[in-house]
């Protein structure tokens, strides 16, 4: 309902990603204020690539195109070839960093801000399919993070290495142990994000795989 707030009278919505819990209420909204109303996903044109990585960045690809496609016909004029090179230079275009990023090979380092659940579904569903021998999690969170939503999606089988992201929101890393072993997740405390990477790139060998996340605040002390 929040979300839904930024539509205006007569000027066309795109959404994203259909979710039924609450696609009724921005089909509502619109109604009430005569917005035409797009579904991203809907006939999407597949031939568009991004140069960013990681797998959910598909859901995105299709807003941009679905955005793209309603302006023009709104008669604000950009070109599929325009719109093609744009997507394959958003890194270098934007400065956007700390999506689905490799900062390392042998051991192969990744790292990504994904941090609340629906994020964490898309990132984790990918790590599962990298190859490699053991995984390393460098993990730190902010406090309000509801820990018991997204704790259980970790697997168990990695080596944790807790840590705070260094801001005031920070959540004590010991804290973050003694939740996160509940949950079955094991490993050391460090006193800082850097002091996790460092121990986690020594105890690595060349065919484990270490990932950084749990906040954007962690991932951007590394980067």
């Amino acid at each position: 309902f929040e979300k839904a707030g930024i539509i205006k009278s007569n000027i066309p919505v795109v959404i994203g990603e259909f979710q039924k819990e609450v696609f009724p209420v921005f089909e509502k909204i619109v109604k009430e204020k005569n917005a035409p109303l797009f579904l991203a996903s809907e006939n999407y044109d597949s031939n568009f690539q991004t140069d960013l990585k990681g797998t959910y960045q598909q859901n995105n690809l299709k807003t941009v195109v679905k955005t793209i496609e309603v302006l023009n016909d709104k008669g604000v004029l950009i070109l599929e070839e325009n719109l093609k090179k744009g997507l394959l230079n958003v890194k270098k275009n934007t400065g956007l960093l700390g999506r689905w990023q490799i900062l390392n090979q042998q051991p192969k380092v990744l790292c990504d801000t994904g941090h609340n659940k629906e994020g964490l579904t898309y990132v984790l569903k990918q790590l599962h399919q990298e190859k490699f021998n053991k995984l390393h999690v460098v993990f730190g969170v902010v406090k309000d993070k509801d820990l018991k939503e997204i704790l259980p999606m970790f697997p168990k089988s990695a080596t944790y290495y807790f840590c705070k992201p260094d801001i005031p929101r920070g959540l004590e890393a010991k804290i973050l142990q003694q939740q996160s072993i509940q949950f079955g997740l094991k490993g050391k405390v460090y006193n800082s994000v850097q002091e996790a990477y460092k121990n986690a790139l020594k105890t690595a060998n060349k065919e484990d795989l270490i990932f950084i996340g749990g906040s954007t605040f962690v991932v951007a002390e590394v980067l």
